[in-house]
């Protein structure tokens, strides 16, 4: 249970950083779907370097493994809800980024916990 609430913990500061920079960078006039890209990449960045050194603090971990499968679906997911929810449905960004950051939430935890940072008992 500890893993879980630290790695909410960090996401929460993830998802700080991650809106944070989709604002920006959408403020600036960057297209929202190239924004969104990027401020989820510097919310994986953020994570993996947080995940490691206090989540998962000791586990052998994969800057790679963290980027081919939080960092891919993440992107993936992010872009797909994006388009539909901004792009189509005419959602405000940041609004419809919260709603893409919450889908995907669950399943990074899962992914970090059996693959990234080689865990097999999830919640311990």
């Amino acid at each position: 249970m500890i893993r879980w609430l630290r790695f909410n913990a960090v996401g929460l500061m993830g998802v700080g950083v991650q809106v944070a920079a989709l604002a920006l960078l959408t403020r600036v006039g960057l297209n929202y779907l190239v924004a969104t890209a990027l401020a989820v990449e510097m919310a994986i960045l953020h994570n993996y370097w947080w995940h490691r050194r206090w989540t998962w603090r000791g586990r052998e971990s994969s800057l790679w493994r963290f980027q081919v499968s939080n960092g891919a679906l993440s992107i993936a997911s992010n872009l797909v809800l994006m388009r539909l929810l901004t792009g189509w449905a005419g959602v405000p960004v940041v609004p419809a980024n919260l709603v893409a950051i919450g889908v995907t939430g669950l399943a990074n935890f899962w992914i970090s916990a059996r693959w990234v940072f080689g865990s097999v008992r999830v919640f311990v």
